[in-house]
């Protein structure tokens, strides 16, 4: 039980920091990841994210035309 609450953290660090990787190449602000700590907004944040529009992405198509 003891290595439950020593990787417990770690695990939540790990998947804050991929969170954060992923939200800056997607343009958004980093301070999102946040909003992984919070039950059910946590899910309902990731469903808004993959369906909307990136930031990052309409920046690329300007450089395109």
């Amino acid at each position: 039980m003891t290595l439950f609450y020593i990787l417990l953290p770690v695990y939540m660090a790990f998947c804050l920091w991929l969170g954060l990787r992923i939200l800056q190449k997607a343009g958004f602000d980093g301070w999102w990841t946040l909003v992984l700590l919070i039950p059910i907004v946590n899910i309902i944040m990731i469903w808004m994210f993959a369906f909307m529009r990136w930031p990052a992405l309409k920046e690329n198509i300007k450089q395109d035309l």
